[in-house]
């Protein structure tokens, strides 16, 4: 992998997932406009970006509606007109191309800047996400001609192979920006050597942020850090400050947590203008996505 500059570290921030519950602790924002306070409230503190999903009003639980995701952009584009967000299209609740499809459909204002694209099937601990191929393909081809940037989700190496298929078929151009979730009962352990085959393995003009699940968040944000890297961070992931168990986090917590880090290793925060710069996006402020190459 050619390594492109990251002097500056991109912290991609997710704040709510699918799974934590206001019974598992209630920081956690589901309501769009508690999705959106916490992400204004991050982008005070300095973040780059954010990776957000939809939760149903009713029940809490995830939601691929558009309006839903409309009012969640709508409310952070009114607050950070620059911050690029991303959309979840995952299959972990939802396996069907059309529901996973439908936030790209928003234009204009509302629309996503990237789309999360997880490049196989895996299991988690108690579910599977479903990612079947010609899935990862029609979603990769809309993202493309929708002029959506993919953020490539990748949780073990075979999934770094199948980025360089996505390539070799012109469905997804470079710069690419690539997530590392390590930790994972059923894919890459939180280990440095894992880390490091995916790096190795990556396309040239890559980007890449590391993140760990739960008891692994911290570890792998901090090592990410120290390899030249940018972290995956937030609720989304990991509900505690400590490995102990004894302090439920917000997500501010684990933000300010990763500024004293970048601190420590003489690293600065990436802004969203550098990051959008980089990845050939539209400069924000009312244009959103990639920019065409027309």
């Amino acid at each position: 992998m050619q390594d492109m500059n990251q002097k500056n570290i991109i912290i991609n921030f997710t704040p709510t997932g699918m799974i934590p519950t206001k019974e598992m602790t209630p920081h956690v924002p589901i309501q769009p406009e508690k999705i959106v306070e916490d992400v204004l409230r991050a982008n005070e503190i300095g973040i780059t970006m954010v990776h957000i999903h939809a939760r149903d009003r009713k029940t809490g639980r995830p939601s691929f509606e558009t309006d839903v995701y409309a009012q969640i952009i709508d409310g952070i584009r009114k607050g950070a007109p620059d911050l690029i967000i991303c959309v979840s299209l995952s299959g972990r609740d939802f396996k069907e191309y059309e529901k996973r499809a439908e936030p790209l459909k928003l234009e204009g204002n509302l629309k996503p800047d990237m789309g999360s694209l997880t490049l196989s099937s895996l299991n988690f601990n108690k579910q599977a996400s479903m990612n079947e191929p010609y899935i990862i393909l029609a979603l990769a081809e809309n993202l493309r001609d929708s002029l959506i940037k993919p953020e490539l989700e990748v949780f073990d190496s075979g999934m770094i192979n199948y980025a360089h298929y996505l390539i070799g078929k012109g469905l997804i151009t470079p710069p690419y920006y690539f997530n590392l979730i390590l930790g994972n009962i059923a894919c890459a352990q939180a280990d440095p050597l894992h880390a490091g085959v995916m790096i190795r393995d990556m396309p040239d003009n890559s980007l890449w942020s590391i993140g760990g699940i739960g008891d692994f968040q911290l570890p792998m944000n901090a090592m990410s850090i120290a390899l030249g890297g940018g972290v995956r961070v937030g609720l989304e992931d990991n509900i505690w400050f400590d490995r102990k168990r004894t302090r439920l986090a917000t997500n501010s917590d684990l933000i300010r947590r990763i500024h004293k880090i970048a601190v420590a290793n003489e690293r600065n925060i990436m802004s969203s203008a550098e990051l959008r710069k980089i990845l050939n996006l539209e400069s924000g402020h009312g244009k959103y996505g990639m920019k065409s190459e027309a």
